[in-house]
């Protein structure tokens, strides 16, 4: 059955294909800027928003604030007027198509906290018009689009599908993947009408190498909470491995690498102190939220949440442990050098850091613990870690280095010099084998 287009339909489609239809992005985190840039790259005109004036600022100077996007690439697309920068939500109805990009963090009691989803939503829907086309790509639980932001856009008479145009298609970035940036993702859109999910396709066709149609925005948001959940227990199994082939005297690190010689079957995940950043840590918790509405249980998963949550007290036990072996007084009165402020290597991203985490644990105990990230000058002023509030990296200097009692490896980053380090320190931790990557053989070096 062919569809039957409205006028300003077909005039934001013809707008799309053309490359005419102006993109606001909203959210210009490590998501938003990503794809404003993408989206500027080819030849689309961007409208950036966010409420930080100091991103607003940074991106009208031409400069950036997230490590995998040059200044370089934003100067290009600022000095032509490609890319335009605001901090001014009302400046949302210029846009034919306004893609949201904002946080949903969780709340303390582990519950979705969908705040910066519904005000930007509100916001867009004070000056929203006939034929613009909006898109969710902030992670969430299955049923956002349809049961939150659509009942918001529609308050005002207009109407989905018909009027307006409404889609879900989840981020995937990588931060500090090198391989595969946000043009080099294919992307999975999903929308509750035909029209809505044609525009949605023919927009993301400018900027990535395949686009994927699902059924409904409900679909398309459990696509991205699963690709989270199976990284979430994934992790969580070969932490709970590495507990277990540990206590057998068993390298976890070398069992997977000969496992993954396996052209079948078999998919190589490592284990770390912890889970971090915007994604594997809080998402599985939205599915297990909404599960609940529909009385089913999800244990795998939280058990999976249990498993990765303990291993911060898993590594600290081990760093007193072996302190104590080494020096008979453990944790309290010793200092700790913690080697990466950052969730994953490579990056500035502090969200969710088991870092941080680790660090506070270890002053709980008695002990000083500082830091040193090439990427992390200095910690936020974060909500979650308020001790840990403008801590400044300190240098990596061996003099420095050979001062603490020990060094715990959290965030194996590349340009760590991992031999000098091991040479200078009394006491190595390392928690994402780093040492063993380098070649490094001391009896300096413990793994936790």
């Amino acid at each position: 059955m062919s569809i039957e287009w409205p006028a300003h339909g077909l005039k934001l489609q013809a707008r799309i294909e053309s490359g005419a239809a102006t993109i606001g992005v909203v959210g210009m985190g490590y998501v938003g800027l990503p794809l404003a840039v993408a989206f500027g790259e080819a030849g689309c005109p961007v409208l950036a928003f966010d409420i930080d004036r100091g991103k607003i600022d940074a991106l009208e100077a031409g400069r950036t604030y997230i490590d995998h996007v040059e200044s370089s690439r934003i100067a290009a697309l600022v000095n032509d007027a490609t890319l335009r920068a605001t901090a001014d939500l009302g400046r949302l109805g210029e846009a034919d198509v306004v893609v949201i990009c904002v946080p949903t963090p969780l709340s303390r009691h582990l519950e979705p906290d969908l705040a910066y989803v519904v005000e930007t939503t509100r916001a867009i829907a004070r000056s929203l018009r006939r034929g613009q086309l909006v898109i969710l790509e902030s992670t969430t639980y299955p049923g956002t689009t349809r049961e939150v932001m659509q009942p918001i856009l529609e308050a005002g008479g207009l109407r989905a599908g018909r009027d307006f145009y409404l889609a879900y298609s989840p981020e995937r970035e990588d931060p500090g993947n090198v391989t595969y940036s946000t043009a080099k993702i294919p992307k999975v859109v999903g929308a509750d009408d035909p029209l809505s999910a044609d525009l949605a396709l023919a927009l993301y066709r400018h900027v990535v190498p395949q686009t994927i149609a699902v059924s409904s925005a409900a679909t398309a948001e459990a696509v991205k909470i699963t690709e989270n959940v199976f990284r979430a227990v994934n992790i969580a199994l070969v932490n709970e491995l590495k507990l277990i082939f540990t206590a057998m005297d068993i390298d976890i690190w070398e069992v997977i690498d000969a496992a993954k010689s396996k052209p079948f079957g078999f998919m190589p995940f490592y284990p770390g102190p912890g889970l971090g950043g915007h994604c594997i840590p809080i998402d599985p918790f939205y599915l297990t939220w909404k599960a609940r509405e529909f009385n089913q249980h999800t244990r795998f998963i939280e058990l999976a949440g249990q498993i990765n949550a303990a291993m911060p007290e898993h590594v600290v036990r081990v760093l007193a442990d072996t302190l104590d072996a080494r020096t008979g007084r453990g944790l309290r009165g010793a200092r700790v050098l913690v080697m990466g402020a950052a969730y994953k290597k490579n990056v500035a991203d502090i969200r969710e850091s088991p870092s941080l985490r680790l660090m506070e644990m270890i002053e709980a105990r008695g002990a000083t613990a500082d830091f040193h990230d090439p990427h992390v000058p200095e910690i936020d002023n974060t909500r979650e870690h308020p001790t840990l509030n403008f801590r400044k990296s300190v240098s990596f200097d061996p003099s420095v280095i050979a001062e603490y009692d020990a060094v715990l490896i959290s965030t194996d980053h590349d340009s760590v010099d991992y031999a000098a380090l091991v040479d200078a320190a009394s006491l190595v931790i390392d928690t994402r084998n780093a040492c063993g990557r380098a070649s490094i053989v001391s009896e300096k070096v413990v793994r936790a």
